[in-house]
């Protein structure tokens, strides 16, 4: 029996999912996929931030092509795999539970979709960014033109699929596919060490701020403004009058919680 591509663990209140087939660079196939979809549909009620990261030296090079070429798949059969992967990954955006993504090595193609999904990207220094579908001959097919087009924009989007050009990842966070490089002498913490501290940090906020943080913010961007302003009101006034809610402002108000400052 084939090893899982997902290996799940927790610690404490934080989910760690682990792409587990290095020897393939992490590539996606519909197995993987099908595990991706079964974990994010199930999350255990008490974990309130997954990390995601990958054994090896890459995180997810992209979908499998091996196995893309030997089932010679048809028009509609390929739809139906895109469709999956679209299920997955919606679920990883929009199941209500912030993720993290700890990335390292090649972050290509399917494994950039992947990436896309998730609410925050933590990057090692090594860390490189592409879509060669066009020098490929195929198309993205889970999600890049709505998720990874949303980010970096439709036009930049283009580009690198039509060149295949490879982003490090100092150009990858100037674009928005990271919001964080590590390793570096700027900030010579390992990737899984900034992602391990922010999902601690992350996982002590108001479970339904987060919520509705990871749940509207993307949705609302869909929207018309008369739309998202409507929504954005609707969902304030869940959030503020929560159960917690008072609990913190009173804090604020007693002089007890942190204050906003300026990072050194």
């Amino acid at each position: 029996m084939a090893a899982p591509f997902l290996l799940a663990t927790e610690l404490d209140n934080i989910g760690i999912v682990t792409l587990n087939k290095a020897h393939k660079r992490n590539a996606l196939d519909e197995d993987a996929i099908a595990e991706i979809d079964a974990y994010f549909s199930n999350i255990p009620e008490h974990i309130r931030v997954i990390l995601m990261k990958a054994e090896g030296d890459h995180f997810c090079a992209g979908l499998d092509l091996k196995e893309h070429h030997d089932k010679e798949r048809g028009a509609v059969d390929f739809l139906r795999v895109c469709q999956s992967w679209h299920r997955a990954f919606d679920k990883i955006e929009h199941g209500g539970i912030p993720v993290i993504a700890c990335l390292q090595g090649a972050v290509v193609g399917g494994g950039l979709e992947l990436a896309s999904a998730a609410h925050i990207r933590v990057a090692d220094s090594g860390t490189f960014f592409a879509l060669p579908e066009g020098t490929r001959g195929i198309f993205t097919g889970g999600g890049a033109t709505v998720r990874t087009a949303k980010i970096i924009s439709p036009n930049r989007m283009i580009e690198l699929m039509l060149t295949g050009r490879v982003l490090d990842a100092v150009e990858g966070e100037r674009l928005g596919l990271a919001h964080y490089v590590c390793n570096n002498e700027a900030n010579p913490k390992t990737a899984y060490e900034l992602s391990l501290e922010l999902a601690q940090r992350i996982a002590g906020n108001a479970l339904l701020s987060n919520y509705a943080i990871v749940s509207s913010i993307s949705r609302i961007a869909d929207m018309s403004a008369t739309d998202g302003l409507f929504a954005e009101g609707l969902m304030a006034a869940v959030v503020q009058t929560g159960r917690d809610v008072q609990d913190r402002l009173g804090e604020f108000v007693n002089k007890k919680a942190h204050k906003v400052k300026p990072t050194k």
